[in-house]
C-alpha cells in the first residue's frame, strides 16, 4: 500500500477566537493520515491561542503534531506564513484562513489533484460560501488586460460546470496547497506584501518557473467571504491591495505584457480613487494614490526584485502560459467591479 506524503498545514491567525471556534472542530474529522498543523499566532490580544492549546491536546492523542507560532506582532498573511515555513516537515505545504471550515476529506482530494501531473505545482479547492453554501466564494482568479483580476465563479450559484478541473492565474489563499520544494525554489511570499495579492503573486512566480496552477473541484470548503478583512479598516484593505498587485506586475510581467498593462491598470487605479471623492470617502482616494506613490518610491527596490525573477527565476516565456492564465470578461463584469467597489476585494 502506497504511503501517503506528509502535508504541513499552515493557519495563521489574528484575533481570530470566533473563526476558529466553528473551524477547529472540522479540522479534527479530517480523514487524511499524515499531516501537521502549524498554527501562527499574530500577537493576538482574543482567547485564540488557549483554543488552540486545547485543540493540541486533543489532537495528539490522534497522533496529529500541531505547531504553534507565537508572534510578538502582527506580520500580516504574508509574514506569518513566510515564519512558519522553519517549522514545515511535509512534501507538501498547505495554506489555510482561519475563517474556514473543511470537508473531511479535502486533503486527500488535493493530494490526488497535485500528482495527477509532475507540472502541477499549486492547487486550490472548491471554495464553498460559509454563509451561503449553495454558492461559490470563487473557482480562482484570471488575469486581464486591465490588470483587475477577473474572479470565475464569484459569488455564483454551485452547479455542475464548476465540478471540472481548470488551470488558472491564480489560486485563492484561503485554502491552496503547494509543493514544498517549490517554495525553496521560488520562495513564498514578498516580505514587502503584509496582506492582499500575495498569493497572485506567489502564482505568478509558479508559472514564470514553468509550473502550473489548477483548481481541484473535489476537494471542498466552506469560506467566511470577508471573515478576516471585516476586521480591518477598508482604508487599509485598498492601500495594500492597489500597491501590492501594482508592485507585482512590476516584478513578474514580460517587458511587451509590462507595456500593455501597466498603463492601462495606473489610468484605472486613478479613476477608480476619483469614484471615491464623490461618494465622501477621501480615505480610499489617499490609500489608492499612495499605493501608487509607494510604488514610486521603492521603484529601484523593486527593480532589483524584477532583475533577480525575470533572469534567475523564469524559465518559460510568458506567450507559453499566458493564453491559459488570461481571460477577457465582459464590460458588465467591470462595472460590476467598479459600482461596488470591489477593485481591491479578495486581491
Amino acid at each position: 500500500m502506497k504511503t501517503l506524503e506528509k502535508v504541513s498545514v499552515i493557519i495563521v491567525n489574528w484575533n481570530g477566537e470566533e473563526h476558529l471556534k466553528k473551524c477547529i472542530p472540522t479540522l479534527e474529522k479530517i480523514d487524511y493520515p499524515n499531516f501537521e498543523i502549524i498554527f501562527v499566532d499574530n500577537a493576538s490580544k482574543d482567547q485564540s491561542i488557549d483554543l488552540i492549546k486545547d485543540f493540541a491536546k486533543r489532537m495528539r492523542q490522534k497522533n496529529v503534531k500541531i505547531h504553534t507560532v507565537v508572534n510578538k506582532k502582527n506580520l500580516g498573511f504574508a509574514g506569518g506564513n513566510n515564519v512558519a515555513l522553519s517549522s514545515v516537515t511535509g512534501k507538501y505545504v498547505l495554506l489555510l484562513n482561519n475563517d474556514t471550515t473543511v470537508t473531511k476529506n479535502f486533503i486527500k482530494e488535493l493530494v490526488t489533484a497535485i500528482e495527477k501531473n509532475p507540472n502541477v505545482d499549486c492547487v486550490q479547492s472548491k471554495i464553498l460560501s460559509m454563509d451561503y453554501p449553495e454558492k461559490l466564494d470563487s473557482v480562482g482568479a484570471y488575469l486581464t488586460n486591465t490588470g483587475f483580476l477577473y474572479h470565475y465563479g464569484y459569488f455564483q450559484k454551485n452547479k455542475l460546470s464548476y465540478d471540472s478541473t481548470r488551470e488558472l492565474y491564480t489560486a485563492k489563499g484561503a485554502c491552496m496547497m503547494v509543493k514544498k520544494e517549490v517554495i525553496d525554489k521560488i520562495g513564498l511570499f514578498d516580505p514587502d506584501f503584509f496582506a492582499y495579492f500575495e498569493e497572485s503573486d506567489f502564482c505568478h512566480r509558479i508559472w514564470l518557473s514553468g509550473g502550473k496552477v489548477v483548481y481541484a473541484p473535489k476537494s471542498v470548503i466552506y469560506h467566511k467571504v470577508g471573515g478576516t478583512s471585516n476586521s480591518m479598516n477598508n482604508a487599509f484593505i485598498q492601500f495594500h491591495s492597489f500597491k501590492n498587485r501594482i508592485n507585482s506586475y512590476l516584478k513578474n510581467l514580460g517587458t511587451f505584457a509590462l507595456i500593455k498593462i501597466l498603463p492601462i491598470h495606473l489610468l484605472l487605479c486613478e479613476l477608480a480613487a476619483i469614484s471615491f471623492i464623490p461618494k465622501g470617502r477621501i480615505d480610499l482616494f489617499f490609500a489608492i494614490n499612495s499605493a501608487i506613490f509607494w510604488n514610486v518610491k521603492t521603484l529601484r527596490k523593486t527593480l532589483k526584485k524584477r532583475n533577480k525573477i525575470q533572469n534567475k527565476l523564469r524559465t518559460v516565456p510568458d506567450a507559453k502560459f499566458m493564453k491559459n492564465i488570461k481571460r477577457s470578461p465582459g464590460i458588465r463584469y467591470y462595472y460590476y467591479l467598479f459600482a461596488k467597489s470591489l477593485v481591491g476585494y479578495k486581491e
